[in-house]
């Protein structure tokens, strides 16, 4: 029973390091088994560069066909687990066939890496950039590490941001006016506003501000759409009257945001809506919704 046991053990270990590992900025990255790990951050068109070390079992040689590193860009769908598709594949090859007696190191280098899309773990769909290292080892059975890293692009503020404004209303009952300060958003930017009550005819008792981000995966027939409420905020609690004003002022900081994504390798898009709800002393709600666009700024997230 030892034997079979330690037929499973790993033949050697394996260790991937990045070159400026201890200097770069670290950021949490959440495993399929819930844990959260510290993963090196980096940006599109870097070089990611390090090591590589390899360290057979005390005493046991290693026979293998061949050494390599992978980096990979990966999209997976929750519907379709385990199955990834890779948008971007480079490859290095670090070693001929041969046999592994004792500790080696080997160094790799990818440079100025186009890496378009940023990291992102959504309800339906995970995009993820790992290195792979592969001991090919034929019938024997590869071994496989795998080392995370994140990757986060930043955008130059918008030369244009026009504000929001609309009027929303129920025929003779309620016309309301609402007008926001922008329509693109910072990931670390306040929401700055102001609804007017034109018209009321029927009794609100509250209103409140809701920020909800959009999810949808797929296309066609097999389209998922997930649409999550990240923060609500209570502009109002009591009745308004005709010619009232309520201003909004909307951290949004402490939520947890990405940029709006648009049609990510055809798999999937993410957006952001402002929504507005009202509710009567009937508890009939009324809704007005509003997309807006959020954005990564380097000097602000």
């Amino acid at each position: 029973m030892n034997y079979i046991i330690g037929a499973f053990k790993p033949a050697c270990h394996i260790s991937i390091t990045f070159f400026d590992g201890k200097s770069r900025k670290q950021v949490p990255s959440k495993k399929e088994n819930g844990q959260t790990l510290m993963v090196p951050l980096f940006q599109s068109q870097e070089n990611i560069v390090g090591k590589i070390s390899i360290e057979p079992v005390s005493g046991k040689k290693v026979e293998h066909n061949g050494i390599k590193v992978e980096l990979l860009g990966q999209i997976e769908m929750y519907f379709d687990k385990g199955n990834f598709y890779d948008f971007t594949s480079l490859v290095r090859e670090l070693d001929i066939p041969g046999e592994l007696y004792e500790q080696k190191t080997y160094p790799f280098e990818f440079s100025s890496v186009e890496m378009p899309y940023e990291t992102y773990n959504g309800v339906n769909v995970r995009l993820r950039y790992v290195l792979k290292v592969t001991i090919n080892r034929g019938y024997a059975g590869s071994i496989v590490e795998y080392q995370d890293f994140v990757v986060r692009n930043y955008t130059p503020p918008p030369s244009i941001n026009n504000s929001i404004k609309m009027e929303v209303g129920i025929e003779d009952c309620l016309h309301i006016e609402f007008e926001y300060n922008k329509s693109k958003y910072h990931l670390k930017d306040v929401i700055i506003g102001k609804i007017y009550f034109l018209l009321v005819r029927i009794k609100l008792k509250n209103m409140d501000l809701e920020i909800r981000r959009r999810e949808s995966t797929g296309s066609g027939a097999n389209t998922h759409v997930e649409t999550e409420t990240l923060a609500k905020f209570e502009l109002m609690d009591g009745a308004p009257v005709r010619g009232e004003s309520i201003p909004i002022r909307l951290f949004l900081s402490p939520y947890e945001l990405t940029p709006t994504y648009q049609n990510i390798n055809n798999k999937f898009s993410v957006k952001y809506y402002l929504n507005l709800v009202l509710v009567d002393e009937e508890d009939r709600r009324y809704f007005k919704q509003q997309e807006i666009t959020m954005l990564r700024l380097a000097e602000t997230s």
